[in-house]
């Protein structure tokens, strides 16, 4: 008699109980026994307990040497049997309130499209081919899936598992794209499956992304979702692409790297582990393992004597997975020749593991079978949804927040009416023409890192005052030279030190003129940063309207031409009026004195003072100059190219307005601006809807009293790694 506690159960202490009795194991608990349940236990109870633990091998043989007869076995098989029935009853309908709203939460969530828009919590099934994926997946949902030399999953395939109350019929429906069928038998599956994959992907051999979505209603399979995925090719065979190896793994990664995923991978016994791609793949994404269930199959192709090395795997000593390892047993080809029916395999693999030497043990701890692999996955897949749904809804959330904002943007549809159409078009325009007012003005509101288009045009004027420091630095060097210049070729009856007013004239026009060029690149350049502003400023108000915008555009075009061209001719004849040499006596003389006491150094003979007397009137005249050209050229800009530009272009598109036979026209909308507008107002249904099933999810676990449980735990401890029944607890 083997005693085990089981923890706290339905608020009091339970204790299991198990008997090895013959070939089999009976367990119970003792609060639920009755009168045949106590004398089979008190019939053991009697066997004396051995005296000294190493007699406990000898001792154990002989309590058993006298099998029970047909008919005490039959009655333990039956009692254990309705006991069986009892708990299951409870347990099912308890297991529905707690773990099916879970599993239904996300798949209602995948059917809405939510994985457009962001990852779902999913066990995705990955292996190389041939490794047994399709049989470990028919042996779960009880249906025969598509089987096949080379790539016979071609689209990632989402098998929805429903279990249904005994005595209910089968139901099945298959969706792809815009199309669902309904399947009225297991048997209509494999060929339906065959035929979606040709619609989604092509008759041939290729693969695709998109999913297909097989729901199965039944009494025989687990509350389950499965992602199947493609098995891993390394050639191309027949019509397949030459990369198509590639293509898989791309779509695999895609898959099986979301942090929301945990992947189920399926390794055939009689291969080395450390070898297979699926495994590696994992590993690549999920280094540590902690998102990664390895699924043994085919042992009864394993090699005598390599067993061990099974058990090893088994035991996470091998390749270390934080969620382990399991070992099943499905139907072969042979089997499938041979009908025997799903059933039938299950029947056949749990007599297999449980008459193996190596492998019994394994059963015994719940590592085996296929009924065993359905309880593990569904309550890692409850556990997963649990530990993943706070991050999901934030997601979710954020995401409709963003969403709406962009939809915000292209929610402005054409009025029907046409006095609604010109108010529509007067909203538009005034609108726009506020942009431009508060973009000249340096008051537009920013959108993320925008800069101010005042900001841009003042750094233009910036680098306008250092052409002008720059110009009068190298004035002073160059005087000299000029001065020595004039002397040689033009000095007449002049005595020596006398400074002739001609040099120095010639000196400040060519000063002048040298300037500006450089006036007019200030002036292109700020009429490039306008014109992109109010170009940006049409795009955003007018996106949904192409003839609205194209128009606006070439307003903006022909005034930018007219305005630069009278911005060019205020600046040409402001330097027409600077190459007049004049200045206010007082005025030059303050700047003239300034620059002789600086100028003083220089030197100490006449032909020096000549060079100093000059040097220092043009200086000084230039420096006058430079102050009324560092605001005078801004001040033209900033009148022709920002106020009178901004000002006319508002004027323009108020004219829009008398033009009322061409409102249709200017208000046709654009094609792709209305699919951009029908796919955020899709997406924020989705996403509305999303939230609105996260609410009653919420609310439905409050009313189930989740919210009792410890912290971090929303249902008992199965979300934690419990079974389904400690869930129960």
């Amino acid at each position: 008699v083997q005693w085990e506690h089981s923890g706290a159960t339905f608020g009091q202490q339970s204790w299991c109980w198990g008997l090895d009795h013959g070939d089999e194991v009976f367990y119970a608990n003792i609060h639920t026994m009755d009168t045949r349940a106590n004398d089979i236990f008190k019939e053991a109870a009697t066997v004396p307990l051995p005296p000294d633990p190493e007699d406990a091998a000898v001792m154990s043989e002989k309590m058993f040497v006298k099998k029970p007869d047909c008919e005490q076995k039959d009655l333990e098989k039956e009692f254990f049997r309705e006991e069986d029935k009892a708990a299951e009853h409870t347990l099912s309908n308890q297991y529905e309130e707690k773990i099916r709203p879970c599993i239904d939460l996300v798949d209602s969530l995948r059917a809405l499209g939510i994985e457009k828009d962001l990852s779902l919590p999913a066990i995705a099934v990955i292996g190389d081919q041939s490794s047994g994926k399709s049989s470990v997946l028919e042996a779960l949902s009880g249906v025969a899936l598509p089987r096949g030399n080379g790539i016979v999953t071609r689209c990632p395939l989402e098998l929805k598992l429903k279990r249904l109350p005994e005595g209910q019929a089968w139901q099945g429906k298959i969706s792809y794209r815009n199309v669902t069928q309904e399947l009225q038998d297991p048997s209509e599956v494999d060929r339906a499956i065959r035929h979606a994959q040709d619609v989604v992907a092509g008759p041939r051999g290729a693969i695709s992304g998109q999913l297909i979505s097989l729901e199965v209603q039944s009494p025989d399979v687990p509350d389950l979702t499965l992602i199947d995925l493609p098995g891993i090719a390394r050639v191309a065979v027949g019509d397949q692409p030459k990369d198509i190896g590639d293509q898989i793994k791309m779509l695999l990664k895609r898959h099986i790297g979301c942090k929301e995923t945990v992947n189920l991978v399926v390794v055939p016994c009689n291969v080395d582990i450390a070898t297979t791609e699926a495994l590696k793949m994992a590993q690549e994404v999920d280094p540590t393992g902690e998102r990664t269930i390895g699924i043994l199959t085919k042992p009864d192709l394993v090699d005598r004597g390599t067993e061990e090395a099974i058990v090893k795997i088994l035991q996470n000593r091998v390749i270390p997975l934080k969620k382990g390892y399991m070992i099943v047993k499905c139907r072969g080809q042979q089997d499938i020749h041979n009908k025997l029916t799903l059933a039938a395999a299950i029947q056949q693999e749990r007599a297999f593991f449980e008459n193996h030497k190596h492998f019994r043990a394994i059963m015994k701890q719940g590592k085996a079978t296929i009924p065993h692999l359905a309880e593990k996955l569904t309550n890692e897949l409850v556990k997963h949804i649990i530990k993943t749904l706070p991050a999901l809804e934030s997601q979710i959330r954020d995401t409709l927040h963003a969403t709406l904002q962009d939809l915000q943007r292209y929610n402005r549809g054409t009025p029907q009416t046409e006095a609604e159409k010109l108010f529509f078009l007067t909203d538009l325009i005034k609108l726009f023409n506020q942009d431009i007012s508060q973009s000249t003005r340096g008051e537009e509101q920013l959108l993320g890192d925008e800069v101010r288009l005042f900001t841009k045009v003042r750094k233009e004027f910036c680098t306008w005052g250092v052409i002008l420091l720059e110009c009068a630095a190298r004035a002073k060097k160059t005087v000299p030279s000029r001065v020595w210049k004039y002397e040689d070729q033009y000095r007449g009856r002049e005595f020596p030190g006398f400074s002739n007013y001609k040099t120095f004239e010639d000196i400040i026009k060519e000063q002048i003129r040298e300037l500006e060029e450089p006036a007019i690149q200030i002036l292109n350049n700020v009429m490039r940063l306008v014109e992109e502003k109010f170009m940006e400023l049409a795009n955003r108000n007018f996106a949904n309207f192409h003839n609205l915008s194209r128009i606006a555009k070439v307003k903006i075009e022909d005034i930018r031409e007219k305005q630069a061209a009278e911005a060019e001719r205020h600046i040409r004849a402001q330097f027409k009026m600077e190459r007049i040499v004049y200045c206010q006596d007082d005025l030059y003389r303050g700047d003239l004195n300034t620059l002789k006491a600086e100028n003083a150094a220089l030197g100490k003979d006449l032909q020096s003072a000549v060079v100093v007397e000059m040097v220092s009137h043009t200086s000084a005249y230039f420096s006058g100059a430079s102050k009324r050209l560092s605001n005078q050229i801004p001040l033209i800009i900033l009148s022709c190219v920002l106020h009178d530009f901004g000002d006319n272009v508002q004027t323009s598109m108020l004219q829009l307005l008398q033009e009322k036979e061409k409102l249709n026209f200017l208000l046709e909308e654009d094609t792709e601006a209305a699919k951009t507008r029908n796919y955020f107002s899709q997406r924020v249904d989705r996403l509305t809807k999303a939230c609105q099933y996260l609410r009653d999810f919420s609310l439905l676990s409050q009313t189930q009293n989740w919210q009792k449980c410890p912290p971090n735990s929303l249902a008992a401890h199965v979300l934690l790694g419990g079974s389904a029944a400690g869930l129960l607890d």
